[in-house]
Protein backbone atom coordinates (compact mmCIF):
# COMPACT_ATOMS: atom_id res chain seq x y z
CA UNK A 1 0.00 0.00 0.00
CA UNK A 2 1.52 3.49 -1.04
CA UNK A 3 0.37 6.40 -0.07
CA UNK A 4 0.51 9.64 -2.26
CA UNK A 5 0.05 13.65 -1.56
CA UNK A 6 0.73 16.38 -2.92
CA UNK A 7 1.08 20.29 -2.40
CA UNK A 8 1.29 23.68 -4.20
CA UNK A 9 4.27 25.97 -3.81
CA UNK A 10 3.22 29.70 -3.04
CA UNK A 11 3.19 33.13 -4.23
CA UNK A 12 2.74 36.41 -1.81
CA UNK A 13 1.24 38.30 -4.31
CA UNK A 14 -0.18 41.10 -2.07
CA UNK A 15 0.16 41.40 1.95
CA UNK A 16 3.96 41.14 2.45
CA UNK A 17 4.85 42.03 6.34
CA UNK A 18 1.04 43.05 6.81
CA UNK A 19 0.03 39.43 6.86
CA UNK A 20 2.32 39.11 10.07
CA UNK A 21 -0.64 40.95 11.81
CA UNK A 22 -4.04 39.50 12.09
CA UNK A 23 -5.91 42.53 11.12
CA UNK A 24 -4.15 42.73 7.53
CA UNK A 25 -5.14 39.56 5.09
CA UNK A 26 -3.20 38.48 2.62
CA UNK A 27 -3.34 37.65 -1.20
CA UNK A 28 -1.37 34.13 -1.83
CA UNK A 29 -1.32 32.61 -4.93
CA UNK A 30 -0.91 28.63 -4.61
CA UNK A 31 1.50 27.39 -7.59
CA UNK A 32 1.29 24.43 -10.15
CA UNK A 33 4.71 23.43 -9.00
CA UNK A 34 4.28 21.02 -6.26
CA UNK A 35 5.78 18.57 -3.66
CA UNK A 36 4.84 15.18 -3.22
CA UNK A 37 5.89 12.64 -0.59
CA UNK A 38 5.10 8.88 -1.42
CA UNK A 39 5.15 6.57 1.46
CA UNK A 40 5.42 2.77 0.60
CA UNK A 41 5.86 -0.21 3.15
CA UNK A 42 9.59 -1.49 2.99
CA UNK A 43 10.62 -4.40 3.37
CA UNK A 44 13.24 -3.74 5.73
CA UNK A 45 13.13 -4.22 9.79
CA UNK A 46 9.87 -3.30 11.74
CA UNK A 47 10.21 0.10 13.36
CA UNK A 48 12.56 1.68 10.60
CA UNK A 49 11.73 4.47 8.66
CA UNK A 50 13.91 6.10 5.43
CA UNK A 51 13.67 9.17 4.10
CA UNK A 52 14.84 9.81 0.78
CA UNK A 53 15.55 12.62 -1.17
CA UNK A 54 16.33 11.55 -4.54
CA UNK A 55 17.05 15.16 -6.06
CA UNK A 56 20.13 15.93 -3.84
CA UNK A 57 23.32 14.35 -2.64
CA UNK A 58 23.46 12.48 0.17
CA UNK A 59 20.02 12.99 0.94
CA UNK A 60 19.10 10.04 3.21
CA UNK A 61 17.93 10.27 6.65
CA UNK A 62 17.08 7.21 8.83
CA UNK A 63 15.07 6.87 11.79
CA UNK A 64 14.32 3.92 14.26
CA UNK A 65 10.70 4.26 16.51
CA UNK A 66 10.82 3.42 20.26
CA UNK A 67 8.15 2.91 22.12
CA UNK A 68 7.76 4.38 26.08
CA UNK A 69 5.21 5.98 28.47
CA UNK A 70 5.78 9.02 27.34
CA UNK A 71 4.25 8.13 23.73
CA UNK A 72 6.36 7.74 20.75
CA UNK A 73 9.93 8.28 20.14
CA UNK A 74 11.25 8.92 16.65
CA UNK A 75 15.32 8.58 17.08
CA UNK A 76 17.51 10.03 14.21
CA UNK A 77 19.88 6.68 13.22
CA UNK A 78 23.61 8.23 14.04
CA UNK A 79 24.60 6.28 10.46
CA UNK A 80 22.08 8.49 8.29
CA UNK A 81 24.64 9.91 5.51
CA UNK A 82 22.15 12.99 5.40
CA UNK A 83 23.39 13.90 9.05
CA UNK A 84 20.25 16.47 10.63
CA UNK A 85 16.74 17.24 9.19
CA UNK A 86 14.67 19.13 11.69
CA UNK A 87 12.14 19.33 9.38
CA UNK A 88 11.41 15.74 8.92
CA UNK A 89 12.05 14.70 12.56
CA UNK A 90 10.00 17.19 13.40
CA UNK A 91 6.69 15.92 10.97
CA UNK A 92 7.80 11.91 11.76
CA UNK A 93 7.96 12.59 15.56
CA UNK A 94 4.54 14.77 15.92
CA UNK A 95 2.36 13.04 13.39
CA UNK A 96 2.86 9.66 15.00
CA UNK A 97 1.73 10.76 18.44
CA UNK A 98 -1.03 11.96 17.14
CA UNK A 99 -1.54 9.50 15.62
CA UNK A 100 -1.41 7.57 18.74
CA UNK A 101 -3.65 10.12 20.00
CA UNK A 102 -6.65 9.75 17.77
CA UNK A 103 -6.38 5.99 17.61
CA UNK A 104 -3.28 4.12 19.39
CA UNK A 105 0.08 3.20 19.95
CA UNK A 106 -0.72 0.03 18.63
CA UNK A 107 -2.13 0.76 15.43
CA UNK A 108 0.95 2.64 14.50
CA UNK A 109 3.50 -0.28 15.37
CA UNK A 110 1.53 -2.42 13.29
CA UNK A 111 1.56 0.29 10.48
CA UNK A 112 5.33 0.16 11.11
CA UNK A 113 5.65 -3.71 11.23
CA UNK A 114 8.06 -3.24 8.00
CA UNK A 115 9.05 -0.12 8.52
CA UNK A 116 8.59 2.61 5.76
CA UNK A 117 9.95 4.08 3.06
CA UNK A 118 9.48 7.34 2.31
CA UNK A 119 10.47 9.88 -0.85
CA UNK A 120 10.07 13.43 -0.61
CA UNK A 121 10.56 15.20 -4.60
CA UNK A 122 9.53 18.71 -5.52
CA UNK A 123 9.04 20.08 -8.87
CA UNK A 124 12.22 21.56 -10.65
CA UNK A 125 10.90 25.23 -9.87
CA UNK A 126 11.34 25.26 -6.46
CA UNK A 127 15.57 24.99 -7.21
CA UNK A 128 16.94 26.77 -9.39
CA UNK A 129 17.87 25.13 -12.82
CA UNK A 130 20.31 28.23 -14.02
CA UNK A 131 23.39 25.55 -13.97
CA UNK A 132 21.22 22.57 -15.86
CA UNK A 133 20.39 24.86 -18.42
CA UNK A 134 23.81 26.07 -18.91
CA UNK A 135 25.10 22.48 -19.02
CA UNK A 136 22.13 21.61 -21.92
CA UNK A 137 23.39 24.81 -23.82
CA UNK A 138 19.83 26.18 -23.64
CA UNK A 139 18.32 29.93 -23.30
CA UNK A 140 16.55 31.19 -20.68
CA UNK A 141 13.07 30.59 -21.48
CA UNK A 142 10.14 28.42 -20.56
CA UNK A 143 10.36 25.89 -23.39
CA UNK A 144 14.20 25.16 -22.27
CA UNK A 145 12.97 24.72 -18.77
CA UNK A 146 10.13 21.98 -19.73
CA UNK A 147 12.84 19.69 -21.55
CA UNK A 148 14.97 19.56 -18.21
CA UNK A 149 13.79 16.14 -16.62
CA UNK A 150 11.12 16.17 -14.49
CA UNK A 151 12.16 16.11 -10.45
CA UNK A 152 15.67 16.20 -11.94
CA UNK A 153 18.80 15.52 -9.87
CA UNK A 154 20.68 18.79 -8.70
CA UNK A 155 23.64 17.35 -8.26
CA UNK A 156 24.72 19.20 -4.47
CA UNK A 157 23.89 18.04 -1.24
CA UNK A 158 20.27 19.71 0.14
CA UNK A 159 22.28 22.31 1.96
CA UNK A 160 23.77 24.28 -0.78
CA UNK A 161 20.97 24.20 -3.48
CA UNK A 162 19.52 27.45 -4.51
CA UNK A 163 16.57 27.57 -4.00
CA UNK A 164 13.84 30.33 -5.44
CA UNK A 165 11.61 30.92 -2.69
CA UNK A 166 8.56 29.17 -3.50
CA UNK A 167 7.81 28.02 0.32
CA UNK A 168 9.73 24.34 -0.89
CA UNK A 169 9.71 23.81 3.08
CA UNK A 170 5.53 24.58 3.58
CA UNK A 171 5.21 22.35 0.80
CA UNK A 172 7.25 19.53 1.66
CA UNK A 173 5.61 19.69 5.32
CA UNK A 174 2.34 19.97 4.09
CA UNK A 175 2.68 16.67 1.75
CA UNK A 176 4.92 14.58 4.26
CA UNK A 177 2.31 15.63 7.01
CA UNK A 178 -0.45 14.81 5.00
CA UNK A 179 0.30 11.90 3.66
CA UNK A 180 1.07 10.38 6.94
CA UNK A 181 -2.12 10.97 8.62
CA UNK A 182 -3.60 9.23 5.43
CA UNK A 183 -1.03 6.23 5.55
CA UNK A 184 -1.85 5.61 9.62
CA UNK A 185 -5.69 6.15 8.92
CA UNK A 186 -5.44 8.97 11.35
CA UNK A 187 -7.90 10.90 8.63
CA UNK A 188 -9.93 9.42 6.17
CA UNK A 189 -9.06 10.07 1.76
CA UNK A 190 -12.69 11.36 1.30
CA UNK A 191 -12.58 13.98 4.54
CA UNK A 192 -9.34 15.13 2.72
CA UNK A 193 -10.49 15.27 -0.31
CA UNK A 194 -13.15 17.90 1.13
CA UNK A 195 -12.19 21.62 1.33
CA UNK A 196 -14.01 22.05 4.59
CA UNK A 197 -13.36 18.77 5.72
CA UNK A 198 -12.51 18.02 9.22
CA UNK A 199 -9.27 15.88 8.15
CA UNK A 200 -8.34 18.48 6.01
CA UNK A 201 -8.36 21.01 8.58
CA UNK A 202 -6.84 18.77 11.18
CA UNK A 203 -3.99 18.12 8.79
CA UNK A 204 -3.37 21.93 7.92
CA UNK A 205 -2.84 22.68 11.99
CA UNK A 206 -0.68 19.82 12.11
CA UNK A 207 1.56 21.10 9.60
CA UNK A 208 1.36 24.76 11.07
CA UNK A 209 2.48 23.79 14.17
CA UNK A 210 5.25 21.11 12.60
CA UNK A 211 6.18 24.17 10.25
CA UNK A 212 6.51 26.59 13.29
CA UNK A 213 7.99 24.46 15.60
CA UNK A 214 11.12 23.78 12.49
CA UNK A 215 11.48 27.11 12.09
CA UNK A 216 11.48 28.13 15.86
CA UNK A 217 9.14 30.58 15.59
CA UNK A 218 5.14 30.84 15.15
CA UNK A 219 5.14 33.04 11.62
CA UNK A 220 1.70 33.90 9.26
CA UNK A 221 1.62 30.73 8.18
CA UNK A 222 0.00 31.81 5.02
CA UNK A 223 2.41 29.54 3.19
CA UNK A 224 0.98 26.19 4.44
CA UNK A 225 -2.55 27.44 4.50
CA UNK A 226 -1.81 28.06 0.70
CA UNK A 227 -0.43 24.71 0.47
CA UNK A 228 -3.11 22.92 1.83
CA UNK A 229 -6.77 25.33 0.74
CA UNK A 230 -5.22 26.55 -2.56
CA UNK A 231 -4.79 30.30 -3.89
CA UNK A 232 -6.53 32.72 -1.13
CA UNK A 233 -7.04 35.95 0.76
CA UNK A 234 -5.61 34.81 4.18
CA UNK A 235 -5.79 36.11 7.50
CA UNK A 236 -3.67 34.41 10.02
CA UNK A 237 -4.44 32.89 13.45
CA UNK A 238 -3.19 33.86 16.99
CA UNK A 239 0.09 32.32 17.83
CA UNK A 240 -0.76 31.88 21.62
CA UNK A 241 -3.14 28.66 20.31
CA UNK A 242 0.56 26.67 19.42
CA UNK A 243 1.80 28.08 23.14
CA UNK A 244 0.73 24.25 25.08
CA UNK A 245 2.96 23.20 21.90
CA UNK A 246 5.85 25.54 20.75
CA UNK A 247 8.22 24.31 23.56
CA UNK A 248 8.65 20.92 21.89
CA UNK A 249 7.76 18.60 25.36
CA UNK A 250 4.55 18.55 26.44
CA UNK A 251 1.47 15.87 28.26
CA UNK A 252 -0.11 12.93 26.31
CA UNK A 253 -3.16 13.82 24.73
CA UNK A 254 -2.02 17.86 24.26
CA UNK A 255 -1.66 17.30 20.51
CA UNK A 256 -4.87 16.13 19.72
CA UNK A 257 -6.81 18.91 21.71
CA UNK A 258 -4.51 21.90 20.95
CA UNK A 259 -4.77 21.00 16.50
CA UNK A 260 -8.32 20.40 17.19
CA UNK A 261 -9.07 23.05 18.83
CA UNK A 262 -11.78 25.58 17.91
CA UNK A 263 -9.42 28.38 19.21
CA UNK A 264 -7.44 28.20 15.43
CA UNK A 265 -8.87 31.31 14.54
CA UNK A 266 -7.38 31.62 10.99
CA UNK A 267 -9.51 32.37 8.07
CA UNK A 268 -9.67 32.17 4.10
CA UNK A 269 -11.23 32.81 1.03
CA UNK A 270 -10.56 31.35 -2.04
CA UNK A 271 -9.67 33.43 -5.15
CA UNK A 272 -8.20 32.64 -8.69
CA UNK A 273 -6.59 35.10 -10.99
CA UNK A 274 -8.99 35.99 -13.63
CA UNK A 275 -9.32 33.53 -16.78
CA UNK A 276 -6.98 33.70 -19.89
CA UNK A 277 -4.28 34.84 -17.60
CA UNK A 278 -0.91 33.82 -16.75
CA UNK A 279 1.19 33.89 -13.38
CA UNK A 280 4.64 34.20 -14.47
CA UNK A 281 7.18 34.05 -11.86
CA UNK A 282 11.29 34.64 -12.51
CA UNK A 283 14.27 33.34 -10.60
CA UNK A 284 16.91 36.74 -10.59
CA UNK A 285 20.57 35.83 -9.74
CA UNK A 286 21.50 39.53 -8.23
CA UNK A 287 24.45 41.37 -7.36
CA UNK A 288 23.86 40.70 -3.65
CA UNK A 289 21.48 38.49 -0.79
CA UNK A 290 18.51 39.70 0.84
CA UNK A 291 19.37 41.17 4.12
CA UNK A 292 16.52 39.88 6.85
CA UNK A 293 13.99 42.28 5.58
CA UNK A 294 11.25 41.75 8.33
CA UNK A 295 13.02 42.41 11.65
CA UNK A 296 13.61 46.07 10.24
CA UNK A 297 10.34 46.76 9.05
CA UNK A 298 8.86 45.57 11.91
CA UNK A 299 11.33 47.36 14.22
CA UNK A 300 10.42 50.53 12.19
CA UNK A 301 6.69 50.24 12.53
CA UNK A 302 6.91 49.63 16.37
CA UNK A 303 9.31 52.64 16.50
CA UNK A 304 7.33 55.45 18.97
CA UNK A 305 8.40 58.27 16.00
CA UNK A 306 7.27 56.08 13.15
CA UNK A 307 4.49 54.27 14.41
CA UNK A 308 2.03 56.77 12.94
CA UNK A 309 3.01 57.02 9.56
CA UNK A 310 3.16 53.44 9.72
CA UNK A 311 0.12 53.13 10.59
CA UNK A 312 -1.62 55.44 7.74
CA UNK A 313 0.81 53.71 5.25
CA UNK A 314 -0.05 50.05 5.98
CA UNK A 315 -3.84 51.03 6.09
CA UNK A 316 -3.64 52.56 2.82
CA UNK A 317 -1.71 48.84 1.51
CA UNK A 318 -4.30 46.98 3.24
CA UNK A 319 -7.55 49.17 1.14
CA UNK A 320 -5.40 48.45 -1.88
CA UNK A 321 -4.51 44.42 -0.98
CA UNK A 322 -8.27 43.78 0.03
CA UNK A 323 -9.36 46.20 -3.64
CA UNK A 324 -7.19 43.96 -5.85
CA UNK A 325 -8.50 40.65 -4.40
CA UNK A 326 -12.05 42.32 -5.50
CA UNK A 327 -10.59 43.29 -8.75
CA UNK A 328 -9.91 39.34 -9.25
CA UNK A 329 -13.21 38.14 -8.49
CA UNK A 330 -15.14 40.58 -10.11
CA UNK A 331 -12.79 39.72 -14.14
CA UNK A 332 -13.57 35.81 -12.88
CA UNK A 333 -17.70 36.66 -12.67
CA UNK A 334 -17.18 38.55 -15.79
CA UNK A 335 -15.84 35.49 -17.36
CA UNK A 336 -18.82 33.50 -16.25
CA UNK A 337 -21.57 36.41 -17.46
CA UNK A 338 -20.23 36.91 -20.98
CA UNK A 339 -17.43 34.47 -22.33
CA UNK A 340 -17.22 35.34 -25.49
CA UNK A 341 -17.10 38.89 -24.87
CA UNK A 342 -14.34 38.69 -22.13
CA UNK A 343 -12.64 36.50 -24.89
CA UNK A 344 -12.21 39.00 -27.15
CA UNK A 345 -11.02 41.67 -24.49
CA UNK A 346 -8.53 39.64 -23.40
CA UNK A 347 -7.12 39.21 -27.19
CA UNK A 348 -7.28 42.89 -27.50
CA UNK A 349 -5.57 43.70 -24.40
CA UNK A 350 -3.19 41.21 -25.20
CA UNK A 351 -1.73 43.27 -28.26
CA UNK A 352 -1.51 46.79 -26.41
CA UNK A 353 0.50 47.97 -23.22
CA UNK A 354 -1.93 48.41 -19.69
CA UNK A 355 -1.42 52.05 -20.22
CA UNK A 356 -3.43 52.03 -23.04
CA UNK A 357 -6.39 49.50 -21.99
CA UNK A 358 -8.99 52.11 -20.06
CA UNK A 359 -11.11 52.40 -23.45
CA UNK A 360 -11.01 48.73 -23.43
CA UNK A 361 -11.49 47.28 -20.02
CA UNK A 362 -11.64 49.77 -17.33
CA UNK A 363 -11.77 46.55 -15.33
CA UNK A 364 -8.29 45.29 -16.24
CA UNK A 365 -6.46 48.87 -16.35
CA UNK A 366 -8.14 49.13 -13.09
CA UNK A 367 -6.44 46.02 -11.78
CA UNK A 368 -2.99 47.37 -13.56
CA UNK A 369 -3.68 50.36 -11.52
CA UNK A 370 -4.15 48.85 -8.19
CA UNK A 371 -0.63 46.54 -8.79
CA UNK A 372 1.51 49.79 -9.49
CA UNK A 373 -0.20 51.11 -6.90
CA UNK A 374 0.03 48.51 -3.98
CA UNK A 375 4.29 48.70 -5.68
CA UNK A 376 4.77 51.96 -5.10
CA UNK A 377 3.09 52.23 -1.38
CA UNK A 378 5.43 49.24 -0.73
CA UNK A 379 8.35 50.88 -1.99
CA UNK A 380 7.58 53.97 0.19
CA UNK A 381 7.41 51.51 3.18
CA UNK A 382 10.99 50.53 2.32
CA UNK A 383 12.74 53.82 2.10
CA UNK A 384 10.92 54.69 5.61
CA UNK A 385 12.37 51.96 7.21
CA UNK A 386 15.38 51.46 5.13
CA UNK A 387 14.85 48.45 3.93
CA UNK A 388 15.30 47.09 0.21
CA UNK A 389 11.77 45.73 -0.15
CA UNK A 390 12.34 46.85 -4.25
CA UNK A 391 15.28 47.30 -4.64
CA UNK A 392 16.25 49.53 -7.62
CA UNK A 393 17.81 47.13 -10.51
CA UNK A 394 14.24 45.10 -9.43
CA UNK A 395 12.03 48.04 -10.15
CA UNK A 396 13.90 48.23 -13.46
CA UNK A 397 13.37 44.72 -14.42
CA UNK A 398 9.28 45.21 -13.22
CA UNK A 399 9.19 48.94 -15.24
CA UNK A 400 10.69 46.76 -18.23
CA UNK A 401 8.69 43.73 -17.88
CA UNK A 402 5.03 45.67 -17.01
CA UNK A 403 5.76 48.34 -19.99
CA UNK A 404 5.13 44.94 -22.67
CA UNK A 405 1.88 44.43 -24.48
CA UNK A 406 -0.49 42.01 -22.38
CA UNK A 407 1.23 42.53 -19.31
CA UNK A 408 -1.23 43.60 -16.24
CA UNK A 409 1.04 43.75 -13.52
CA UNK A 410 3.45 42.29 -11.05
CA UNK A 411 5.43 42.96 -8.24
CA UNK A 412 8.25 41.46 -5.92
CA UNK A 413 6.77 38.47 -4.07
CA UNK A 414 6.03 38.47 -0.14
CA UNK A 415 8.73 40.63 1.38
CA UNK A 416 10.48 41.63 -1.49
CA UNK A 417 14.49 41.11 -2.52
CA UNK A 418 16.74 41.18 -4.61
CA UNK A 419 15.49 36.90 -5.84
CA UNK A 420 12.39 36.95 -7.29
CA UNK A 421 9.61 38.58 -8.95
CA UNK A 422 5.92 37.59 -10.27
CA UNK A 423 3.99 38.50 -13.09
CA UNK A 424 0.03 38.55 -14.43
CA UNK A 425 -0.15 38.58 -17.89
CA UNK A 426 -2.57 37.69 -20.78
CA UNK A 427 -2.81 34.38 -22.63
CA UNK A 428 -5.54 34.46 -25.59
CA UNK A 429 -5.92 31.06 -26.19
CA UNK A 430 -6.33 32.44 -30.17
CA UNK A 431 -3.12 33.75 -30.36
CA UNK A 432 0.16 31.97 -31.56
CA UNK A 433 2.97 30.87 -29.37
CA UNK A 434 5.30 33.32 -30.50
CA UNK A 435 2.51 36.23 -30.30
CA UNK A 436 1.78 35.53 -26.51
CA UNK A 437 2.68 38.20 -24.29
CA UNK A 438 4.91 35.59 -22.29
CA UNK A 439 7.30 35.53 -25.26
CA UNK A 440 7.92 39.19 -24.96
CA UNK A 441 8.53 39.30 -20.79
CA UNK A 442 11.39 36.11 -22.07
CA UNK A 443 12.79 38.60 -24.55
CA UNK A 444 12.80 41.51 -22.12
CA UNK A 445 14.43 39.11 -19.48
CA UNK A 446 16.85 37.30 -22.10
CA UNK A 447 18.20 40.78 -22.74
CA UNK A 448 18.16 42.61 -18.95
CA UNK A 449 21.44 43.46 -17.80
CA UNK A 450 21.33 44.20 -14.09
CA UNK A 451 20.78 40.50 -12.99
CA UNK A 452 20.74 37.00 -14.49
CA UNK A 453 16.82 36.26 -15.03
CA UNK A 454 15.35 32.97 -15.67
CA UNK A 455 11.39 32.31 -15.82
CA UNK A 456 10.16 29.39 -14.06
CA UNK A 457 7.21 26.73 -15.43
CA UNK A 458 4.95 27.73 -12.96
CA UNK A 459 2.05 28.95 -13.20
CA UNK A 460 -1.46 29.15 -10.93
CA UNK A 461 -2.61 25.61 -9.25
CA UNK A 462 -5.64 24.61 -11.11
CA UNK A 463 -5.96 21.79 -8.83
CA UNK A 464 -5.96 24.29 -5.81
CA UNK A 465 -4.48 23.10 -2.77
CA UNK A 466 -3.08 19.48 -0.88
CA UNK A 467 -4.18 16.67 -2.92
CA UNK A 468 -3.81 13.08 -3.07
CA UNK A 469 -2.51 11.89 -6.28
CA UNK A 470 -1.51 8.64 -7.98
CA UNK A 471 2.43 7.56 -9.02
CA UNK A 472 1.85 7.35 -12.62
CA UNK A 473 -0.71 10.02 -12.85
CA UNK A 474 2.62 12.33 -12.62
CA UNK A 475 4.92 12.20 -15.02
CA UNK A 476 8.15 11.39 -14.32
CA UNK A 477 7.17 10.92 -10.15
CA UNK A 478 7.86 6.70 -10.46
CA UNK A 479 11.77 7.17 -12.06
CA UNK A 480 12.60 9.80 -9.58
CA UNK A 481 11.58 7.81 -6.26
CA UNK A 482 13.38 4.86 -7.98
CA UNK A 483 16.67 6.59 -7.79
CA UNK A 484 18.87 5.88 -5.11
Amino acid sequence: MSTIVSAPGKVLAAGGYLVLDQQYPGVVISTSSRFYTVIQASLGSANQIVVRSPQFNQAEWRYTVTYNAAGIQVNPQEDSIGGKNKFVHLALQHTLNLVSEIHSVAQVQERLFNGLDIAAVGDNDFYSQRAQLESLGLPRTTESLSRITPFCHNGVKLTDVHKTGMGSSAALITSLVSALLLHFSAITETDFANPEGDGRRLAHNAAQFVHCLAQGKVGSGFDVSSAVFGSQIYRRFGPAVLDPLMKGEFAAGTLKSVLNSSAWDYSFRPIQLPPLTRLVLADVEAGSDTPSLVGKVLKWRGHEDSRETAKDLWTQIDESNQSLARQLDALSQSYVQNRYVYEETIRQLASLPAQEWESISKAFYDLHQTTQRIRNLMRRMGDLAGVEIEPEQQTHLLDKSIQQAGVVGGGVPGAGGYDAIWLLVCSPPSLSDEQQPLRQVESVWSTFDESNVTPLLAQESVAKGARVVQLDEIPGLREAIQRR
